[in-house]
């Protein structure tokens, strides 16, 4: 498995990747800023100026249901903001 694991597509991510050129990816909770850096560049084929990155914890949550208290989990995850360059982008639609 590759160390990104899915693009952030909302309308937020969207947003900032208009205003800022900063991109949003899931990635493996075991890479580092350098890892991320060098997956991007060479997946998409654009250059990083900068990434940051977030870990994201799992949180316990509850609901109430006709049957019951319903209790679940929300799994961990870490992401990673990537900021390209001047005049790089990068177009998730384009393969599909």
């Amino acid at each position: 498995m590759g160390i990104l694991i899915k693009p952030i597509i909302t309308e937020k991510m969207t947003s900032l990747a208009e205003k800022l050129n900063r991109y949003g990816f899931v990635v493996e909770r075991s890479a580092n800023k350098v890892q991320i850096r060098k997956a991007v560049e060479e997946m998409y084929g654009v250059k990083v100026d900068a990434v940051n990155t977030q870990q994201y914890v799992g949180k316990v949550k509850t609901r109430n249901t006709t049957r019951g208290i319903a209790i679940g989990r929300v799994n961990r995850s870490k992401r990673a903001f990537v900021t390209l360059k001047a005049g790089e982008m990068i177009d998730f639609y384009a393969n599909i």
